[in-house]
Formats: structure tokens, sequence, C-alpha cells
């Protein structure tokens, strides 16, 4: 098989047209390619009159493959990253895990996989039930704490873009997406450079994904609180939770993955009360910013895109202020909406999602400023924590305490005024939102670093700075504000068998890596066993 790279096409490309582009980068008559495929693909769309998509194709070539890639500078052999699943292993007590976003359900699937019929312990509903009951409260307000965009089946990722590309490297990452398309996620995440499966396709991919560990022996009991741990002699020996009665219950296991997800804040405290050792990292907040998708889409691909079947345009924008502090974008949602995303009653979060078409009339990401450690001048290790609840609580109550979120145009933001109606842009934050000031939501830190950046990123994005753009506050549950510290083989300092994994503990930040991380922590565990 022959890889070859930079292959430069238009848009509307046809199988047969990209299979004469690779004869054409090989010399070759494209009679003599037997088969071909997209390693990668990405839109470059620097020059508007002239976009196209470069692509990286692997090719079985009839003839001599060898010969033909030493005589061309575009050509090398074909090789993907295998992932060889760990072999059966035999464990005394079944393994835990706790949570089942992207960090347990890899975890989950790797260890059933191994035969150790693992537990699943998810606070949340599955899926099914979790889609309505987040329906239900974005269009009543009706919260229900234990299943939200937080928390349930598939974790906060179900409820966002689904976006999958991640700035790690890691052959397990081909596993990963390997196995969403087994379960039903759209193929091109395979190739893409910016690989996303979309709102409307997670639900159907996680459950699938769940229903084979199941066949392998392990169970997943949603609705199903952890409680607590004991440990005799520095190491594991039980966990509690409450189940789906409400009766408390016990496990007796020597291996628990943790993997809160970054939202379980009253889980943290029960660890942290445990004897694990955790510590501050930097987090952020800040506001989710909507454009229209037209203008977006005009910025980034110029005024004729709709000549093309192209991708809705997205970004990803960051500056340093004077000052040093960094102000990016976050999960940006092409064509996609602002969500209410709290997992706490009387606490306002904000959230975006997209479905995989990213056909919604609007374009949203989330504004965040970075904040340390030494911004709060604080020893206790939920300084963080208690930061992001502050904000919930302020915009809570700011909004109306309805669960609306305070929304305010940019050119109002901008000059610290009071937003009264909104323009040609129209917020589309369920359940609701209420004009407001931000100024009076956030600290003057995250809103003055803000308004600092906003004329930066409008120089790299024409019409970024329009009046009428939608903010709409507050963006706290980017990342955790706190890390479960862990020792070399993936177990929480100074106690064996406790495994802190994913997002929440601190050692991921998407849902690949997450998943990635899972997948390392299963391995860590079976390593024992072998």
């Amino acid at each position: 098989m022959v890889r070859v790279n930079n292959i430069k096409i238009k848009p509307d490309y046809t199988d047969a047209e990209l299979k004469k582009a690779v004869a054409k980068k090989l010399r070759i008559s494209a009679s003599n390619i037997k088969s071909l495929s997209i390693f990668k693909r990405s839109l470059d769309a620097r020059d508007k009159s002239d976009i196209r998509y470069v692509i990286t194709a692997d090719a079985e070539i009839e003839g001599n493959e060898k010969k033909l890639i030493k005589s061309n500078k575009d050509a090398s052999e074909a090789s993907y990253p295998i992932y060889t699943m760990p072999e059966k292993v035999r464990m005394e007590k079944r393994p835990v895990v706790v949570g089942f976003g992207p960090a347990g359900m890899f975890a989950a699937y790797i260890l059933a996989h191994a035969g150790t019929k693992p537990i699943v312990l998810e606070r949340g509903e599955c899926v099914e039930k979790r889609m309505e009951s987040v329906n239900h409260f974005w269009k009543t307000g009706d919260l229900k704490e234990n299943s939200n965009v937080q928390f349930g089946e598939g974790g906060a990722g179900t409820f966002s873009d689904g976006k999958l590309n991640t700035g790690i490297k890691d052959p397990r990452i081909r596993k990963v997406l390997e196995t969403f398309v087994e379960k039903g996620a759209p193929e091109d995440i395979l190739y893409d450079a910016k690989p996303h499966i979309g709102t409307d396709r997670l639900p159907e991919t996680v459950k699938n994904i769940r229903e084979e560990i199941v066949s392998l022996g392990g169970e997943v009991l949603f609705e199903s609180t952890f409680t607590g741990l004991k440990i005799e002699n520095g190491s594991l020996a039980s966990i509690s939770y409450t189940d789906s009665e409400g009766s408390n219950k016990d496990i007796e296991t020597n291996d628990v993955v943790i993997a809160l997800g970054h939202s379980s804040r009253d889980t943290f405290k029960m660890l942290y009360d445990s004897g694990l050792v955790m510590e501050q990292k930097p987090f952020a907040v800040g506001v989710r910013i909507e454009h229209l998708a037209e203008d977006i889409n005009i910025s980034q691909l110029g005024e004729h895109y709709h000549d093309w079947d192209l991708p809705t345009a997205d970004y990803k924008l960051s500056t340093h202020l004077e000052d040093g502090r960094g102000v990016y974008s976050f999960c940006m949602c092409p064509g996609g909406e602002v969500v209410g995303a709290t997992s706490i009653k009387g606490h306002v979060v904000t959230n975006g999602m997209s479905n995989n078409s990213r056909d919604g009339k609007n374009s949203n990401a989330a504004i965040l400023v970075g904040l340390n450690p030494e911004d709060f001048n604080s020893d206790d290790v939920f300084a963080g924590m208690n930061f992001q609840e502050e904000l919930e609580k302020k915009a809570y109550i700011i909004g109306g305490e309805s669960y609306h979120a305070p929304a305010q145009r940019q050119e109002d933001f901008m000059l610290k005024r009071k937003t009264e109606s909104f323009g040609r842009v129209n917020p589309s934050y369920q359940p609701g939102v209420t004009p407001s000031n931000i100024w009076d939501v956030l600290p003057e830190l995250v809103c003055s670093s803000i308004a600092e950046a906003l004329p930066h990123f409008a120089k790299k994005i024409k019409g970024f700075d329009d009046p009428d753009a939608v903010l709409t506050a507050p963006e706290t549950r980017s990342s955790s504000p706190v890390r479960i510290k862990r020792d070399i083989d993936g177990q929480a300092i100074g106690i064996k068998g406790i495994y802190p994994c994913g997002e929440g503990a601190g050692y991921a930040g998407g849902i690949t890596s997450a998943a990635v991380d899972g997948i390392k922590i299963a391995e860590s565990i079976l390593k024992k066993y072998e």
C-alpha cells in the first residue's frame, strides 16, 4: 500500500477525480490503482478564490510499489497504528469503574474485553432517559441534579459537538476513533483533520459501546452514586454506592477507576476526606460568544462559499495579553447553539453543542480566560472549585432565578452597559436568557481580559467584533480546577488499587484524550494480573 501526500483537489471532488489526482502524483495510469482510501483530509481556505482539500490517500497499486515509492517524494509506505487488545486475565474480584464518560467508558471497554466483567457506576441515567431529562430541563428549567448535561451515560461530551481533535500523540487514538465508527459514528472521523460526531449521533454511539461491554459480562449501574472507599493497609478493599432505589451498597474490589468528570464536586470532597492527594491546577472561565454562522462562513471561506459543498466554518483563536494572561476560544461549535449545562440547583452554567450537520443559524465558542492557583491566594485545594460555584450562583440570581442565563450584546459589553434588547444575532441559549451586564456576573479580571482580547480576535476574523454578537455567561466547566495526584502506574499516591482517570482527575482535555487515558489506566490494571 502506497501513501500519497499533498493531494490538492477542489471541494466537490468525486471518487474518480481523487483517483485521477493520485495517479497524476504517482505518474501512473488511474487504471493501475486497485483500491483507494483517504488517510487524512484538511481544508485549505487561505486563498478564498481557490479553496482546496489537502488529502493524504492510501492506494493499492498494481505493480512494484516499492519502486514507485522510491521514485516519488510525495509517496511512502502506508502504515496504521494497530492496537492489540489485551489478553484475558484472571482477577479474584471484579474491577469497578466510577463514571461512564469517555474515560470510564473506554476503561470499562478494555477491561471487559480482557474478561474481567467490570462493574460501572454512573450517577446519571442511561442515554435514552438522559436525553429526555436534558430536553425537559431546557424547556422548563426543571433540573435533575444527577442526570443532566454533565452527568449521565457518555459524560459531558454527549451534549457538545462531539469534537475528537486532540493535541496529544498516542497510537491509542486510532483505536478510539475506530471504536466510535464501529458503533455508529460517521466514518469521516477517521481521516478529517477536525473530526466531530455531533450531538445527534453521539447517543446511539455510546449506547452501542455500553451494550458491547454488557455482552462481555460487564454491568453498567445507572443512577448509582459512588459514596465511599474502604482502605485497609494502604490498599483498596471495597467501595460504597447508593443505588437507583436509594439503598446503600458495598462492592468488594481491589481496583477502582475514578473517572468522575469535572463536575462531581461532592465526590471530589469525599475522596479528599478519604486521603487521596489532590492539588489545585490551572483552569479557565469566561463566556459563550455567538455570531451568525453566515458571517463566520464568509470571513473564513469567502463570499462565494455557497458555490461549494463546504463544512460550516470553524475557528480557533488565542492571544496573550500585556500582563501575560492567556485568552482563547474553546469548544467552537459551528452552526450550533448555546445550552444550559448546570448540574446544581440554583446555578447557571453555559456550554455549546452542534449536531453532525452543523446547520444551525448561529455559531458559538467559549471565550475563556486562563486562571492559575496563584490567582486565588489560598492553600485550599478547592479554591478554584469554590470560585466556580460563586460565579454560577451569581449568574443564577442575575438571570432571574429561573435558569435563564445573563446575556449581553458585544457592543454593550465593551461599553460596560446593560443590554436592553438584541439585534441581528438572537441568543440561542436554552432555557432562555435575561438581558444583563456581564460585568456584574464575572470578576473584573475576567471581563477586562475578554474586553482586551476581543479586538485582537477581530483582526484575525473579519466581523468578529459585530456589535450584535451575543455573549452569554458563565462558562465555568471547561476543565477541572483540581488534580488527583497519581504515580507512574496510574494509582493514587500512597493508595494501591485506586486509579484517578480522565478529565475530571486532571489528566485529559476532551473526549479523545480522556478515552485514551481510560485505555491506559485499564492497561495498568491488567498488567498487575498478567
